[in-house]
């Protein structure tokens, strides 16, 4: 899925949640708990424009890079320290 269609679906799932809580309010009436649900519900939309604004702005994920599985020169290595790990002459502590 794109982040397009994620946001699309949590605001669908918002959706829902506002339908649901009407359909609360409308049996228990406007108690404490159903104005706290409203408030969260509100806050979530408000969250999830934020994020829909900032999404150009995030742009494209990282490129993979691809590394070949054939060895590499062994020139590169020679004159790097390993710290006497492994090296000809030396031993590990």
């Amino acid at each position: 899925m794109s982040f397009h269609d994620d946001v699309t679906a949590a605001q669908r799932c918002l959706d829902d949640l506002d339908r649901a809580v009407t359909r609360l309010e409308q049996r228990v009436g406007s108690a404490l708990d159903i104005r706290r649900i409203r408030c969260d519900s509100d806050h979530l939309r408000q969250s999830l424009a934020l994020l829909r604004e900032v999404a150009p702005a995030a742009g494209p994920g990282p490129q993979l890079v691809t590394i070949p599985d054939t060895p590499y020169d062994s020139t590169l290595w020679a004159d790097a320290d390993d710290e006497g790990l492994g090296a000809r002459g030396r031993r590990a502590p």
